[in-house]
């Protein structure tokens, strides 16, 4: 008769031994090829209390408006280092409302989308803090030649809507001029309902909190790499939702214009 010990001996040797022979070079090929996969990997690091090397990287301009709507774009991994500590940050976060005309490069808008409601390990918890981890913000860009949905799950992009939409975004938000001369304005959404699910009546108040805590995330993010930004709650809920095409259910909380100061 085996003994029960020595039978879970044996299983977890060929466990191992499975393992090991999934780990040769092409496997590690096939996983250095997937962008998605490498940026996951720098999350796990951090789940496990270290931080990855940060990535090098050229600048890279956003793609072209020949981009079709529903195209799905994968976003630099995010940095996670700077030479901006983060009281720097605090102390030299101003609104900024005036800006050059020169675009964000991919690194840059990868960095913003990332502080607003980036994975910050393996499990799914993200950069803002959020009520039951409920996560019911839904974070959307206007740019020059396009309106992308973030999709934190994987650090990637959707083209929303294709077109310059900043100015009609700046007519419905009390003609602020940081709106149409911005190279970006994130546009942070609430979809109430899922934190409604748990915590009732309570959960309109949850949100707009969250809402704040991401804000401040792009702000000082913003400051780390050299931009500027400021945050706009004057305008229109429904108009907003109209210019934008927003999903009935993703509620406009805040705009936050973000470029080049001029």
């Amino acid at each position: 008769m085996i003994s029960r010990r020595a039978l879970r001996r044996g299983l977890l040797l060929v466990a191992v031994a499975v393992v090991a022979g999934c780990s040769g070079p092409q496997a590690t090929a096939t996983l250095e090829a997937s962008p998605s996969t490498a940026a996951t990997s720098s999350l796990a690091s951090i789940g496990d209390g270290t931080l990855p090397p940060a990535p090098t990287f050229a600048p890279t301009p956003v793609p072209t408006p020949t981009i079709p709507e529903g195209y799905t774009m994968e976003l630099p991994p995010p940095r996670l280092d700077s030479d901006v500590s983060l009281e720097a940050a605090l102390a030299g976060r101003r609104s900024v409302r005036d800006f050059t005309s020169k675009r964000l490069t991919m690194e840059e808008l990868s960095q913003l989308l990332w502080a607003a409601q980036g994975l910050t390990n393996r499990w799914g918890y993200r950069t803002a803090p959020s009520a039951g981890a409920l996560y019911p913000l839904e974070v959307y860009v206007v740019m020059p030649d396009h309106v992308l949905h973030y999709l934190p799950s994987h650090h990637r992009a959707k083209v929303h809507m294709t077109g310059d939409r900043r100015r009609a975004l700046q007519s419905v938000a009390l003609d602020q001029t940081a709106v149409g001369d911005a190279a970006a304005v994130i546009v942070i959404t609430g979809v109430f309902s899922r934190t409604e699910a748990k915590y009732g009546a309570r959960a309109e108040r949850y949100v707009w909190l969250e809402a704040g805590h991401a804000a401040q995330n792009v702000l000082l993010e913003a400051v780390a790499i050299g931009l500027g930004g400021v945050p706009i709650g004057a305008f229109g809920d429904a108009a907003v939702r109209r210019v934008l095409k927003l999903p009935g259910d993703h509620e406009p909380l805040y705009l936050i214009p973000v470029g080049h100061p001029a």
